[in-house]
């Protein structure tokens, strides 16, 4: 696309069509924020234990919290019916149960918050006509996903509170990348329809952007078996990992894929070595772009990422030597959200803006 195309695409867009998608975005911006709220809350609720306080899935009742003395002794005797209040919190008393239930119960809240931030404003924005064709059936699927991610949150909380102490790792890592596919979908949306000063970039730098986007998802992935383990307790040297930049007995578990899923040693190895990738790569696409598409905002941005990406290498290595005190673990989390955040911004970037749609070209406001 030369320069002159785009800036008479630009120019063409008609007013209408600019205030329409500048409030479907200022919504999925409102979207996103309480997202991010959501991980932070969840990823607190993970490093305080506080995940099995509430060992009942009530969709609509829970949101009410318990009122009167009563009923928080009827709500702590549910939870010491559960092995993780038998083996580790035999000594709480009802204050230290009320501290893990407010985290839990905020979590369960904010997300229950999302779903009717999501969906009110969408029924209203499509009635009004905002919402473009192209845009309906994701918006749908977002909303679909966050109802299917309900349920998950639920069969992960499920299976801690029969056999084991702990949520499985692997219904945790489901959960958490669900819901980073959410906040993806959406960042994507949200850019979609902004506007954008930089003409689209070559086929190279789209796909490279693009495989970032998915390597961070892949990172966060692991980085939820790590939490499911509580991998990152243990072998906190760098850069050697129990002496050695390769450590021994990685695969000591049979069948030997067992051990990239539930052998803690193997996990946060494998984490280790994805952090470098993505840096590495990171790295590699801010030259890449750099020689591409040079004094441009794709570059600027490729530049930007891997600073983003620079800075929480230092916030995963710092969180490890110290054992992952909950601020430092807090702000880990937080910043793979970020991270993940401006990779798919700068991924939709590379691609520019929604064409509009055929048709609105000749309607004026």
């Amino acid at each position: 696309m030369t320069a002159a195309t785009f800036d008479a695409m630009r120019t063409a867009v008609p007013d209408r069509v600019r205030r329409n998608r500048a409030l479907v975005r200022g919504w999925l911006y409102a979207v996103l924020l309480v997202l991010f709220c959501l991980f932070v809350v969840g990823g607190a609720t993970r490093l305080t234990n506080s995940g099995l306080s509430i060992t009942e899935w009530q969709p609509i009742h829970g949101v009410i919290p318990p009122l009167n003395q009563a009923e928080w002794q009827e709500e702590f005797a549910r939870y010491k019916q559960i092995p993780e209040y038998r083996a580790i919190h035999s000594n709480m008393d009802l204050a230290g149960f009320k501290h893990i239930f407010w985290w839990e119960w905020t979590h369960r809240l904010i997300a229950r918050s999302v779903g009717v931030i999501f969906a009110v404003p969408l029924i209203l924005l499509w009635a009004f006509g905002c919402v473009e064709r192209r845009l309906k059936p994701k918006l749908v699927g977002i909303l679909a996903l966050g109802g299917l991610q309900g349920a998950i949150g639920w069969w992960m909380v499920a299976s801690g509170l029969v056999h084991r102490t702990d949520v499985s790792q692997y219904r945790l890592a489901t959960h958490l990348t669900t819901a980073c596919l959410i906040f993806t979908a959406t960042m994507l949306i949200a850019r979609g329809l902004a506007p954008h000063s930089e003409r689209p970039a070559d086929r190279g730098v789209r796909r490279f952007a693009g495989i970032m986007v998915l390597l961070v998802l892949c990172q966060i992935y692991l980085g939820a078996l790590v939490a499911g383990l509580n991998a990152g307790m243990s072998y906190n040297t760098w850069p050697l990992m129990d002496g050695a930049i390769v450590p021994d007995n990685l695969l000591v578990l049979e069948p030997i894929w067992r051990n990239f899923f539930e052998n803690p040693k193997t996990v946060q190895f494998i984490h280790r070595c994805g952090a470098y990738t993505i840096f590495l790569c990171a790295l590699a696409q801010m030259i890449f772009t750099m020689v591409r598409a040079p004094r441009t905002t794709h570059a600027r941005r490729a530049i930007l990422f891997f600073m983003l990406v620079t800075l929480q290498a230092a916030l995963g290595i710092t969180t490890l030597l110290m054992q992952v005190p909950i601020d430092l673990g807090l702000a880990h989390q937080a910043m793979a959200i970020i991270v993940l955040g401006f990779a798919a911004a700068h991924w939709r970037g590379t691609k520019g803006s929604y064409p509009v749609e055929e048709g609105t070209l000749a309607v004026r406001a």
